[in-house]
């Protein structure tokens, strides 16, 4: 890892352009917006199929956007709600930072260390080539796992802080795989939110 700023953090690896900024929200203000979304979003938890079973999806998502496209993946279609002002606010941030305009933000609640993401990568082809991901942590701190699709050498853990911000762009999507594990620590809630492009 490389340390660009004091704010920013390139992970410098391999076919990808990855950043994290840890210090992105302040403490304070990223805890007022934890406890916003954690009572007033819509959660749902979805049935996912892989590998030809379906089971419950081991964590809450809710979908946002401002273009009415819906957003597929794992065979779940998700149709997104109006931006709330506490979302845009982050929006409006993110895009400032990273200097990309996002339609649509995938919300996810891990409740526990039982909740958790498996290996995938956000190429879902409403996203097009090459798609900016920037992923916005708020509550608990939670690893975030990499690993190369190829060189399987080629692996990476970054801790994800409270209002801290990892963007992921360029060829990151074509050669990485990501994670959020589950573990089996005693840890609070977390709130990732996931800010794209739907085209």
């Amino acid at each position: 890892m490389e340390r660009l700023f004091d704010d920013q953090i390139n992970l410098s690896l391999p076919d990808s352009e990855i950043l994290y900024f840890p210090n992105f929200i302040d403490p304070e203000k990223a805890d007022s917006y934890f406890e916003s979304f954690r009572k007033n979003v819509t959660w749902q938890q979805d049935d996912i199929t892989v590998f030809g079973k379906t089971y419950a999806q081991p964590r809450l998502t809710a979908l946002f956007g401002n273009n009415g496209k819906p957003y597929s993946y794992s065979n779940i279609t998700m149709l997104p709600h109006e931006f709330p002002m506490s979302l845009l606010e982050i929006k409006h941030k993110v895009e400032a930072k990273t200097s990309v305009v996002f339609t649509t933000c995938l919300l996810n609640l891990y409740r526990d260390g039982n909740d958790s993401n498996g290996w995938h990568a956000d190429n879902e082809k409403e996203l097009g080539p090459n798609p900016v991901i920037a992923s916005v942590t708020l509550g608990q701190e939670r690893f975030f796992h990499l690993k190369h699709r190829k060189e399987k050498t080629l692996r990476h853990k970054l801790l994800l802080e409270h209002g801290s911000l990892l963007l992921m762009k360029g060829e990151t999507q074509q050669h990485w795989l990501h994670q959020i594990a589950k573990t089996k620590k005693a840890i609070g809630e977390r709130i990732n939110l996931t800010f794209r492009v739907v085209k």
